[in-house]
């Protein structure tokens, strides 16, 4: 049996935190399926922006549109980022201050279990080791 490489395990880091974090986009536009079916969190944006001002009860509807919004264009960024290999330490960095903003609000607006079981707080030091390892296998960053 091959043990696995810190150039594969980066790479597993990079591929998996990537689909995470836009899977959960797919969800909020509605490709995993209407809202209240099964494993579906949001199902369309209203719910979505619904979450984001329970998250930030201080927020009109409108500013949580913006939050989520904003939220939502980081996602795919550091996503696509990750995917590709390409500036993997600075999206992976973005990565973890991204969960860990989310962990906090949920911690905050829902309960300190939530960032738990939504593994908010596994992908963030997924993203803080990945943001150490030098080279990973399949990386654009490679290449430059």
């Amino acid at each position: 049996m091959k043990n696995i490489t810190i150039l594969e395990a980066g790479l597993v880091l990079r591929i998996v935190l990537g689909i995470t974090m836009l899977s959960a986009v797919a969800d909020r536009f509605g490709f995993w399926g209407a809202p209240g079916s099964n494993g579906v969190a949001w199902g369309n944006w209203e719910n979505f922006v619904l979450y984001t001002q329970t998250l930030n009860s201080f927020a009109s509807k409108s500013t949580a549109e913006v939050l989520g919004a904003i939220a939502t264009g980081f996602e795919i960024l550091f996503s696509v980022l990750l995917i590709f290999g390409f500036k993997t330490r600075i999206a992976a960095l973005g990565t973890a201050f991204l969960m860990l903003v989310f962990a906090f609000a949920m911690a905050i607006s829902v309960s300190v279990k939530a960032p738990f079981d939504y593994s908010v707080l596994t992908s963030a030091a997924a993203a803080l080791l990945l943001s150490t390892i030098g080279k990973t296998a399949f990386a654009a960053d490679n290449k430059i």
